[in-house]
């Protein structure tokens, strides 16, 4: 099986999408076409990498001709010490998440993300707004969160408050029962919640790293 039809049949099995299903969409007639080139018999059309990147909600990059890639990437590992391959897994996109006032927190996991595996996080979310551009953290960055209900002070996490969300930079106080989310840009007051305050405050994790274009 070629890695670009293990790519395929993986993705297409994370969506719980069938090869029938799959060859509607992308237009073949039978699922025969999806299942040869899922098994290395039949290579993918470049005609067909747009149909097939939209269809399967990934970047059409990932279908760039492997052996090229492979042959390439080999040869820049052995010259240089610095580069190495990225081993890519899907994480769960929970959807947006505020750089600025809180918005609507959806965790339908319905997307996908394809990034490097050795990430250690559980889901992400795509940050929307300039609240937090001091952790170099812009409008549209995709953040990688590891789940946990609490984090250490100085931290940056997501957070749920009430059925909003946001990402700041958390600080609790136990003994005063206080906690105060931190923008990273002065344009941006801080919220503070006190007492009662913070039922209706929940953290879902730990910002562990986050990908941004150039």
């Amino acid at each position: 099986m070629s890695d670009i039809g293990t790519l395929i049949r993986t993705r297409r099995e994370e969506l719980g999408m069938t090869q029938d299903e799959l060859a509607e969409k992308i237009g073949y007639k039978s699922r025969s076409s999806i299942n040869k080139i899922e098994k290395g018999g039949n290579d993918l059309p470049r005609s067909k990498i747009t149909a097939f990147a939209k269809a399967l909600d990934i970047s059409p990059s990932l279908f760039i001709d492997e052996s090229v890639k492979t042959e390439n990437v080999e040869s820049l590992i052995e010259k240089y010490s610095n580069i190495f391959p990225v081993q890519l897994k899907s994480f769960p996109l929970l959807g947006e998440i505020a750089c600025g006032r809180p918005i609507f927190a959806s965790e339908d996991k319905e997307r996908y993300i394809m990034a490097d595996m050795g990430i250690d996080a559980d889901f992400c979310l795509k940050a929307k707004g300039d609240s937090m551009i001091n952790a170099r953290i812009y409008d549209g960055d995709i953040v990688f969160i590891r789940e946990m209900p609490m984090v250490e002070n100085g931290d940056i996490a997501a957070v749920i408050i009430n059925d909003e969300a946001t990402l700041k930079k958390v600080y609790y106080y136990p003994q005063n029962s206080k906690l105060v989310l931190y923008p990273e840009n002065p344009a941006y007051e801080p919220f503070i919640y006190i007492g009662e305050e913070l039922d209706s405050v929940r953290i879902l994790g730990k910002a562990v790293y986050f990908m941004s274009r150039l």
